[in-house]
């Protein structure tokens, strides 16, 4: 669509892994269907360190797709949306960003307090490059702690950054369950991104039995690595 419409709104889930993710077998078609099935409409494809799965779903998906990369930064990960090529991984946070912004491109920070996970970019890292992002994740389906959700959303509020509930999905069926209910949009960052300010999110937790994704994704590629 060219124009924004009244009562014209997408579901758009703005963190999800795919099969190029080293902790994803998801196959591309398989997130398409789920997406299909479940209503969302809007997906940014936030492969680890990889882009190329975006790029491939976005020339065949018959859905929005945003280019995206979870990128791990020498301090953690940091996302960058409406990407044009790859950036690399284990720059200093404030390289990333940089990277990010030279492409035209908008920055989020992904599960930003998770104390379980080793990859959260945790407070002072944010605080860093905080005058830089664009959108805080301040729900994330595969934390486990309602506590580190509700941390990023009290910085996003103090910070006045856009907020996202997102996925984070490594298994098609985990698609569906968490969105942002936006108004349509330009396909440009600064559209959308005043697209995601006004959003509803929707927010429900990764079921138990759907977080053993990505180890066993990892376990799987790792067999296939070592099979001769």
């Amino acid at each position: 669509p060219n124009r924004k419409t009244m009562n014209s709104f997408l579901k758009a889930d703005l963190h999800v892994h795919t099969c190029y993710s080293h902790d994803s077998t998801a196959p591309l078609q398989s997130i398409v269907n789920r997406c299909v099935k479940t209503g969302i409409n809007c997906l940014a494809i936030t492969d680890h360190n990889v882009i190329e799965g975006a790029f491939l779903l976005k020339d065949d998906a018959p859905i929005r797709i945003i280019i995206g990369e979870e990128v791990k930064s020498s301090e953690g990960d940091i996302i960058g949306l409406f990407l044009k090529e790859g950036i690399a991984k284990n720059l200093t946070p404030e390289q990333t960003v940089r990277e990010i912004k030279s492409q035209g491109g908008l920055v989020m920070v992904p599960h930003p307090f998770d104390r379980v996970r080793p990859s959260a970019l945790g407070l002072e890292a944010f605080r860093s490059i905080a005058h830089d992002v664009d959108i805080l994740e301040t729900f994330n389906a595969r934390n486990f702690f309602d506590a580190d959700d509700a941390q990023a959303d009290e910085i996003a509020r103090q910070h006045r950054l856009v907020r996202a509930a997102v996925s984070d999905g490594h298994a098609s069926v985990e698609l569906g369950r968490t969105y942002n209910l936006i108004p349509d949009f330009i396909d440009t960052p600064q559209d959308f991104l005043q697209g995601l300010s006004q959003a509803q999110l929707v927010t429900k937790r990764t079921l138990m039995h759907h977080r053993m994704a990505p180890t066993i994704a990892k376990a799987r590629k790792f067999l296939a690595r070592s099979l001769p």
